[in-house]
Formats: structure tokens, C-alpha cells, sequence
């Protein structure tokens, strides 16, 4: 081990060390600071062990414990301590702030403020500020019934919980992202800064600009161990810690020891310097109009791990150790000597000194913290649906993409690339409040249109050749950062604090971010039990470059399964939409930005592709969330054979290529054709509100004749969402069945058996009326099949016939062929359609 790093320079206790020196507290001011802290540290400890005898007016006993000890004491002094501090800069400079709470089940230090400022009683009035509300409000804590220990959504002041580690940072600077006068003080765990997303966090602020946003001062907690084991950044030297984040860009100040008084001074000083910094940093860039990066300035805060509880007990280490991070004495009920040693440590905090007769705060301490909104438990901003303005939205109609009557399937048409000109004018039409999301994709996901509103927001070094499409600017609408982490969390700290956005990536990577969606959807599932919580704009996810058109990129670019990630969450939150074509991507789009506390996954490939649906049929197919398309069916309200269903752009292209099949080659079956844009519409309607009602999903599927779904993503999904549906064993599910490689797209298609060939060959297979009807046309599409994948091996292309397919018939019901359908295909054709207002 080297040296330095086991001399005193890294240790959490003894007189404050600080790089900001000073005294700015008189001797009045630390006397209430320190009575403040030790009021709010008895309140922690009384959330972790407490039911009867809030304030120990009579000698503990056992029953006045709780039956099960929870919670985590580790962070709580650390977190507090600052919280307090910057409650004076709040005052002294009128600040607007908020405040994150970044460390696992750090609830305790901000439910104390929120308690103590008189925020939770006005939100739960049955939470009073005296004994009896006091009582509950310990009894409430990780209890049955109450709340949790993380900063969950019931937590006034609170948007964000802090559950996963390692996104607090991203929240932080999505919440000041154009609001400029907004400070997030945000605490950063020092185990949570052991993980990948906040590794890489530390660079936003290479995107926060000084004159449209505001700032972020992190504060490191340095209280040196996990649940277990140490953390890394506190055992690295006090030099190689101050290089590390001189090198992330930031300007760190490290106030470290375990002396109260001296550390009350120390951080007094040193936020107190930030804050400074912010703003003269802020005046310089305004004063100006000349943005810049500066190096922003951040703590690093050394203090013992469940600072201010016993050294020792039974000749074991607790403060400054890894046994002070849940419960500090957790046989306190078994153990009366450990019981008698938790009355004297909650009494040396001298609750009669800073609660009344009545149990309520003393008015001296009282006035220290900010009133009104200016308090951090009671800033709107983070009951982000109170400071939400509804967006400026173009009519998405007047960026129709034409489809004539009767041309159906006729022809190609960019749908990406033309909603991008409809989500550059919701842009320019929303410049301090919509931005859009992405990791280094939004140009290659054919959405470059959105630059000429607003460019990607680049706060680094410039190169000439950046004039040269590079589209950067200090000032821009379109966030890029290849951190999938970042992005979704700077998404989601904008949403929470009451703006709206977009985040687009390619498919098989959004993975990535399984865990922070559904973090966030936990989140706004609790907000709909939360009386007092505004709703908040919905989180959207564009979700492209599509798994049936990664064939070029490989078995490594194909993976659907997201929508299973989302399909596992609450129906109160998810929403799942997979337009065929461009005019249902406009309805979509408009529909999910203009909901209020949905995740919204909207699936949709970037290439160009055949164009179905004019925009009155788009619009009434989108309404409805599925629907039989009478152009590409030819059982005129007869009994039909078989339903061929799609769900997705691409698996709608072949399912009809298919149909279209069938219908040349046994022109006496009849054929339905069903197309799902919103998937939660398959489920029972008592599992989900967009659920159809089995009486409504007979008259489209039937519950005796065989489904052929192709569908987007893996095929078990669509099983899952119809079990519970009559004549589910008809339903035979074509999908993704992890099959891949370098291919061309019919080559992948028939890998998973979703390309034209197999499903008409499975409708004829699965058709009893059929008998053995069906055998030599089953035969003449198999050799059809095997002749494209020959061509396609040999030229490493699909044949043009299969690549330049199109629909062949007119737009009336069993009309006639209007161009070849079969011997590699072409064709041409017809269709026709109302407000996109499904219930949300």
C-alpha cells in the first residue's frame, strides 16, 4: 500500500480540514446550527427504532421499540449536516434550490428536514408537528403501511429515490437543464460513485450551459464504507482523489473531520464559496452572451460513517465503520445493556432543549430554515407537474405523408425522416422546455431535420472542421452523449422537474437502461398513490434502427426485447406502440406528448418503408390501437380461414406479402388481415385499460379460426398478453427467436420464420378446412423461398422482386391483381381513416 494513502490526510475524523478556510458563523449561529443538527439526528434515530415515547419523556422499554428494526443510519449525519448549511445560503441569497439524495436509503436525513420545516405536516396533516404527530410520524417509517426508507415519491422534496445507485447526478443536472436560476445541491454516496453511470455522470457539465441553465454542486460523502467493505474513493490518496475530478473538469473543495464545530465552519465557508462561484460565473455568461465551460465547483465531504454515534460498543468499531450503515445497535429489544446505551445516545442529542412541551420545534430554531417555497422539501420544481406548461404542438396532420386512394402498400415513403420535420417544429416551437434525447444516434436514426431548430448542445472545444456538419452549439435542443445511463437520467430529472422530451437510441442497446426504466416507472406508479403529487409529463422513447433491419450489423445489433422489460410493469404507467407506417408515427408521437405520467415506448424503424394508411385512416386506426384492414382482407363479413395479424412495420410488410400470397394462389380462402399498433389492446381488458374486452377481441380475431401473428419482438410476448383470450390455442405467434447474423433482411426474416414464405406456408398448415388442399401451393412457396435465399447468398442482396415489393391489389375488397404478386414479386394498391384519442 502506498504511503500516503494510510497517512492522516485520508482519515474521516478530528478538526476540520479544508480547502476553503473561514468562520463565517458567529458564535449565536453555530449555537443553532449545532442545535438544529442534534434535532435532526434525534429524528433519524427515532424513524430507525421508534413507535411510543417519541421524545423519551419516560425510560425506554422495549415495547416502545419497533417489532422489526429498518433502515440505514450510515449517511444520515453527512447528508443533514450539509442540507442544514445550505438552508442558511438559501436565506442570505434567496436562492432556488433543490436537494438529491443520492446514497441508499438516505430517507431519514431528508424526511428530518422535511418534518422539521414543517413540510410534511402541511402535506399529511395528520403528521402534526407536536408529540403525537411526532409519534407517527416515527411509527410511519419502514412500517407496514407507511413509507419507505429511500426518498420515495412520498417524500416532500424528493424527485429522486435513490433505490439503484448511480444515477443522482444525471437527475441533478436534468432538473436544472433551463432552469437557469436553479441550484441541485445533489449528495453523492461514495459507494454509489463506485458505479458506472455516476463514473460517467461527472461529465455533464461538458452540456450545462451558464446562461439558460443553472447549476449542480455535487457533494462527495466520503463516509468510507459500504454495507461491508470500503469504498474506493476513500482510500485513494487526498492527491489522486483531487486529480481525479480536476481531470472530470470540475473545481473540488474538501471539507473532511469529524470535530463539530470546526466542521460546521469549514462547510459553512466552503458552500457558501461555491455558491459564489455559480453565481459569478452565471453573471459573466449572462452579462455577456458569451457561454462557457467553467470548471463548476464541487465537495468532497470526509466524515465518519454514522457520524456522531458510539466509537465503540462491546469493543467493536461503529462510527467511522462499516457497522454504522443500517441499524447501529440491532439487538437493542434482546439486549437491555445495548438498549439502556440507544436512551442515553438519543438523550445526548438533548431533545428537551430543542422540541417544547408541546413536542414541536423551538421558534429560535424554527426560523433558521427558508419559508414558503423557498424551503427544498417544498420547491415545486420537484412536484414537477405543478411548473409544467403543455407543449406547443404543430398540427402533426399538416405532415401527412400522401397516400392516394386505393395505393395502399404502393409505394416507399421515409417515415422517420418526415415525423423529424414534424419534431423539429415541436422544438422550435418549445425552446425552453422540450428537449431531445440520445446517445450519439439522433443523426444516424434520420432524425438530423430537428438540427435546423435546435443543434447538440457541445460546451467543449470547437474544431473548424465542426462547421462542416458537425451541428454543435453552446446553446442547442438536442442532448447526445454515448452513455445511455446519462441521457435516459438527464430525461428523467428534465420530465420529474416539469419539462418534456424524447429520448431516441437504436433498440438492441436500450437495454442498457432496463433498470432505470424501470426505476422510473416504480416511481410514478407510487406518485398515483401520492394525493399531493402533480402529474408529470410522460417519459418517451423512441426506439428505431429496429432488430429486422440490424441484419447488416449482426447477431449483436438484434434484440427486441425491451418491450418484455416493459410489459412487466404496472398498466397504470406503460404504454407500448409500434406504428406500421408514417402517418400512425405522427399520431403516436403527438398522442405520447401530449400524456402525463406514462413511460411511452414507441417502436418504428428509421429506413424507408411501404406506406399504408392516409392520415384520416392512420388517425382512426391509431384511435382504435388495432383493427382489421378490410383493403388487405378479402372475407367480405364472411367466416374467414385464417387472420393474419401483424404488430410493427416491418413484420406488417411481410405478413402482407403473405396474404397477398394466399390470396394469388388459393384465391377461395379467405383471408382477414388484423394490424396492432397499440399491444397492450391483446391484453384482458381487467389487466389493462386499453385492453379490449373478450366480446370486442372475438369480433377481430375470432376464438375458432387460426391466428398468424407476426410480431415485432420476441413471440412468447404476444402469448403472455393472450392467454386469458378465447380460442388462445389458435394463436401462433412468429417473432424473434434470437436467430441472427450478418444477413440481408429476408435471410433474417426466414431465420425466425417471419418472412412472407413461412407465415403463408403456417397459414396453410394450420387451416383444417384445408385438408390437403394446400400441398403443391405449400410446395411452390418453400422453392420460392429457397431460390430468394440462394439469389440473396450469391449477391449478397435480397432479389429486386422481394425488395421492391408492393401490395398488388386494388383497394376494393377482393379486387383484382394489379401487378404480380408470386415469381418474385412486385405489385401496387389502396386504403382510407380520425382523432388519436384512446384513453391515455
Amino acid at each position: 500500500m502506498a504511503p500516503e494513502a494510510t497517512t492522516e490526510s485520508i482519515t474521516a475524523f478530528g478538526v476540520a480540514r479544508s480547502t476553503v478556510k473561514g468562520a463565517p458563523l458567529s458564535e449565536e449561529e453555530l449555537r443553532k446550527t449545532d442545535a438544529y443538527m442534534r434535532a435532526s439526528l434525534y429524528l433519524c434515530l427515532g424513524m430507525l427504532y421508534l413507535r411510543q415515547n417519541p421524545l423519551l419523556r419516560e425510560p425506554l422499554r422495549v415495547e416502545h421499540l419497533k417489532a422489526r428494526l429498518l433502515g440505514h443510519w450510515g449517511s444520515d449525519a453527512g447528508q443533514l449536516f450539509t442540507y442544514i448549511h445550505f438552508n442558511r445560503l438559501i436565506k442570505k441569497y434567496d436562492l432556488d434550490a433543490i436537494f438529491v439524495s443520492g446514497p441508499g436509503h438516505g430517507a431519514p436525513a431528508v424526511l428530518s428536514q422535511a418534518y422539521l420545516e414543517g413540510t410534511y405536516s402541511e402535506v399529511y396533516p395528520d403528521i402534526t408537528e407536536d408529540v403525537q404527530g411526532l409519534q407517527r410520524f416515527f411509527k410511519q417509517f419502514s412500517f407496514p403501511g407507511g413509507i419507505g426508507s429511500h426518498a420515495t415519491p412520498e417524500t416532500p422534496g424528493s424527485l429522486h429515490e435513490g433505490g439503484e445507485l448511480g444515477y443522482s447526478i444525471s437527475h441533478a443536472f436534468g432538473s436544472v437543464f433551463d432552469h437557469p436560476n436553479l441550484i441541485t445541491v445533489c449528495m453523492v454516496g461514495d459507494g454509489e460513485a463506485e458505479t458506472g453511470p455516476l463514473a460517467t455522470s461527472w461529465h455533464s457539465t461538458k452540456f450545462l450551459n451558464p446562461i439558460t441553465d443553472g447549476a449542480v454542486i455535487p457533494v462527495l460523502h466520503l463516509n468510507g464504507y459500504k454495507i461491508n467493505n470500503p469504498t474506493v474513493l476513500a482510500r485513494i490518496s487526498h492527491k489522486e482523489l483531487e486529480n481525479l475530478f480536476l481531470g472530470y473538469g470540475w473545481t473540488p473543495y474538501f471539507v473532511e473531520g469529524s470535530d463539530l464545530p470546526s466542521m460546521h465552519q469549514a462547510m459553512a465557508a466552503t458552500l457558501e464559496h461555491c455558491v459564489l462561484e455559480i453565481r459569478k460565473y452565471q453573471q459573466q455568461a449572462r452579462s455577456t452572451g458569451k457561454p462557457f465551460r467553467p470548471r463548476w465547483p464541487m465537495i468532497v465531504l470526509r466524515s465518519p460513517k454514522g457520524w456522531t454515534a458510539p466509537r465503540q460498543v462491546d469493543g467493536h468499531y461503529l462510527e467511522g465503520f462499516w457497522r454504522a450503515h443500517q441499524i447501529p445497535l440491532a439487538d437493542v429489544a434482546t439486549n437491555p445493556e445495548h438498549l439502556k446505551l440507544l436512551e442515553n445516545w438519543m438523550k445526548d442529542y438533548k431533545p428537551e432543549q430543542v422540541f417544547d412541551k408541546n413536542g414541536k420545534l423551538i421558534p429560535e430554531l424554527a426560523e433558521l430554515p427558508p419559508k414558503g417555497n423557498r424551503r427544498m422539501s417544498a420547491n415545486p420544481i420537484t412536484n414537477g407537474g405543478l411548473v409544467r406548461k403543455p407543449l406547443h404542438l404543430p398540427d402533426f396532420r399538416k405532415y401527412a405523408i400522401s397516400v392516394k386512394d386505393g395505393s395502399a402498400g404502393a409505394e416507399d415513403g421515409p417515415s422517420m425522416n418526415n415525423m423529424a420535420v414534424w419534431l423539429r417544429d415541436v422544438i422550435a416551437a418549445n425552446m425552453d422546455n422540450f428537449r431531445l434525447f440520445g446517445p450519439d444516434e439522433t443523426e444516424s436514426n434520420k432524425l438530423g431535420e430537428v438540427y435546423k431548430a435546435g443543434k447538440k448542445v457541445w460546451m467543449g472545444d470547437y474544431f473548424d472542421e465542426d462547421e462542416d456538419g458537425g451541428n454543435l452549439a453552446f446553446a442547442g435542443r438536442v442532448m447526445e452523449i454515448l452513455s445511455e445511463h446519462t441521457v435516459e437520467g438527464w430525461l428523467e430529472g428534465y420530465v420529474l422537474s416539469g419539462r418534456h422530451g424524447v429520448l431516441n437510441s437504436y433498440e438492441p442497446f436500450i437495454h442498457i437502461i432496463d433498470s432505470m426504466v424501470n426505476q422510473h416507472c416504480k416511481w410514478i406508479e407510487k406518485c398515483l398513490e401520492v394525493e399531493w403529487r402533480s402529474k408529470v409529463s410522460s417519459l418517451n422513447i423512441l426506439l428505431t434502427a429496429t432488430v429486422w433491419r440490424q441484419d447488416h450489423n449482426g447477431f449483436t445489433h438484434q434484440d427486441p426485447g425491451f418491450l418484455d422489460v416493459v410489459a412487466n410493469k404496472s398498466p397504470d404507467v406503460v404504454r407500448i406502440y409500434l406504428p406500421p407506417d408514417g402517418n400512425c408515427l405522427l399520431s403516436v408521437m403527438d398522442h405520447c406528448l401530449k400524456s402525463v405520467n406514462y413511460v411511452n415506448v414507441i417502436v418504428a424503424d428509421k429506413q424507408n418503408h411501404l406506406q399504408f394508411l392516409d392520415m384520416d385512416d392512420a388517425i382512426a386506426h391509431c384511435t382504435k390501437g388495432l383493427g382489421i384492414w378490410e383493403w388487405a382482407s378479402n372475407d367480405n363479413d364472411l367466416e374467414p380461414d385464417v387472420i393474419m395479424a401483424s404488430c410493427g412495420d416491418v413484420s406488417t410488410a411481410e405478413a402482407l406479402a403473405a396474404t397477398a400470397l394466399l390470396r394469388e394462389f388459393l384465391p377461395a380462402v379467405k383471408v382477414r388481415f388484423v394490424n396492432v399498433v397499440d399491444l397492450f389492446k391483446l391484453i384482458a381488458h381487467e389487466d389493462h385499460p386499453h385492453g379490449l374486452t373478450d366480446k370486442e377481441y372475438t369480433a377481430i380475431f375470432t376464438d375458432d379460426k387460426p391466428i398468424i401473428f407476426n410480431f415485432h419482438s420476441y413471440p412468447w410476448l404476444v402469448h403472455r398478453l393472450t392467454y386469458k383470450r378465447p380460442g388462445s390455442q389458435n394463436m401462433h405467434v412468429r417473432g424473434y427467436k434470437e436467430k441472427g447474423n450478418i444477413d440481408t433482411p429476408l435471410e433474417l426474416a426466414i431465420r425466425n420464420q417471419t418472412d412472407r414464405f413461412s407465415l403463408a406456408m403456417d397459414a396453410i398448415d394450420r387451416m383444417p378446412s384445408l385438408h390437403n388442399k394446400g400441398s403443391g401451393t405449400r410446395e411452390r412457396l418453400l422453392n420460392m423461398q429457397i431460390k430468394a435465399k440462394t439469389e440473396a447468398f450469391e449477391n449478397g442482396i435480397d432479389p429486386e422482386a422481394i425488395r421492391n415489393w408492393r401490395w398488388p391489389y386494388a383497394r376494393q375488397t377482393g379486387g383484382g391483381v394489379t401487378g404480380a404478386v408470386s415469381g418474385l414479386f412486385s405489385g401496387g394498391s389502396g386504403s382510407g381513416q380520425k382523432e388519436f384519442a384512446t384513453s391515455e
